[in-house]
């Protein structure tokens, strides 16, 4: 058998999602349990899809505003604390 040629190969996903972004994101222990615990019990392991549609739909409703305002108002009282 001939030895494969991998000199022009790249390292990373095989699949490349366009749409979508890598990063680094820090979670309570407990949201993150609640979603793998609903993924497993779905019959998959897409988590992180199910965490990203629940931050679409909370985006999409106008709970929105208030959860920013809310975020804002608790940095600002923090910063002036300071």
């Amino acid at each position: 058998m001939k030895n494969p040629d991998f000199s022009k190969a790249k390292q990373g996903a095989v699949i490349q999602e366009s749409n979508k972004e890598r990063i680094t994101i820090r979670l309570d222990k407990d949201v993150v349990n609640y979603f793998r615990n609903e993924a497993i019990q779905n019959g998959g392991g897409a988590y992180q899809s199910m965490i990203n549609d629940a931050l679409k739909e909370y985006i999409s409703s106008d709970l929105i505003g208030d959860a920013v305002r809310k975020a804002v108002e608790e940095q600002f009282s923090k910063h002036n604390a300071a």
